[in-house]
């Protein structure tokens, strides 16, 4: 029986509540006191961010805030939070694959995310064929540093190409499997009009990481018309069926279902935002959780575990981080 996915959050989404250390500290106490075991960070929002990858995602609505400036492998230290992942983009893994591993290892994760590509073609066979070769190459390079690399999804995939088939289904064929796995998000799947849980159950173990948000809307009282724009909103308060895909995270063997409600917030608030969402998670995931091995994934060498003389174990690639007393493997609960 699997090991059910730890409860995560993309730190796009805390952008704006973690610019001064003091802020960064309170946000993520108050992750832990929601339920929240792990989050996901952003390379660029982990070192200082370029102004106009900072006007990029305002423009997008979802500000990075201020925060690359602080010392965020020890504000993670700090507390009892596990890093699920660590977003880069695919031309910084290909530069530099040394730098990107010393930086996952920084942040004590096994994963590097690829999260899509910016100025593409996603219409263009030959270049979605390209693009699946190159992820190959690059999560072979990653493997041999022991982290395994995953591609995530947004709506533009879905477009179809010329052959009829769409750029998604292109990279689910022509990745290799034991180089390149996924993150999948269910949101933008449901955005494109695909049936995301079908699709999520035809990638199967293949989804190592999981984004999840619902989608509806906030308006209230008359419209002056009959369609309204749907958006990200609260877990529970939209249309998705979350308890399913949440059900498929734990079938896969999903390592972490990460919460990413990217902007329209509950009363514009990330934090009343994550606080309404962690009930939905706790609910169908359990309120805790030890310590999990680093099960082994495709794409990264398989490690050892190491039994001390006081009884807990961890992994050989997973030490247990200083400040934080030892906590004993035990299988978790299914929620």
């Amino acid at each position: 029986m699997n090991e059910r996915p730890l409860k995560a959050i993309q730190q796009i989404q805390l952008g704006t509540v973690l610019s001064t250390e003091q802020q960064a500290r309170e946000t993520l106490g108050r992750l832990e006191r929601a339920g929240f075991e792990g989050i996901e960070l952003n390379g660029f929002m982990t070192r200082p961010t370029p102004l106009f990858v900072r006007a990029l995602t305002r423009a997008s609505g979802m500000p990075v805030g201020r925060g690359g400036r602080l010392d965020w492998p020890e504000l993670i230290r700090s507390t009892s939070l596990k890093v699920v992942g660590l977003h880069e983009d695919l031309g910084t893994v290909e530069r530099e694959p040394d730098a990107v591993i010393s930086r996952a290892a920084s942040f004590d994760t096994r994963r590097v995310v690829i999260t899509g590509m910016h100025r593409f073609d996603y219409t263009d066979e030959a270049q979605v064929r390209d693009l699946a070769l190159r992820l190959n190459a690059a999560g072979r390079v990653l493997a041999a540093g022991n982290v395994s690399l995953l591609y995530h999804n947004h709506n533009v995939e879905f477009r179809r190409l010329p052959s009829g088939r769409t750029a998604f289904s292109v990279l689910i064929a022509e990745t290799d499997p034991s180089a390149v796995n996924f993150e999948f998000d269910c949101y933008w799947p449901t955005a494109a009009g695909v049936d995301a849980l079908a699709l999520m159950r035809e990638l199967g173990e293949r989804v190592v990481l999981c984004h999840i948000t619902d989608r509806g809307t906030r308006r209230r009282g008359s419209s002056l018309t009959p369609i309204d724009e749907a958006d990200a909103v609260e877990l529970g308060l939209g249309n998705m069926d979350i308890p399913s895909f949440i059900e498929q995270a734990k079938l896969s063997g999903t390592r972490a279902v990460i919460l990413e409600t990217h902007r329209n917030w509950i009363e514009g608030s990330p934090i009343r935002s994550f606080e309404t969402s962690a009930k939905v998670l706790n609910r169908h995931l359990g309120q805790h959780s030890p310590l999990r091995p680093a099960a082994t994934e495709r794409g990264a060498p398989r490690t050892e575990h190491v039994r001390t003389s006081e009884g807990p174990c961890w992994t050989a690639s997973d030490p247990p981080r200083s400040r934080r007393p030892l906590r004993p493997i035990a299988k978790a609960p299914h929620g």
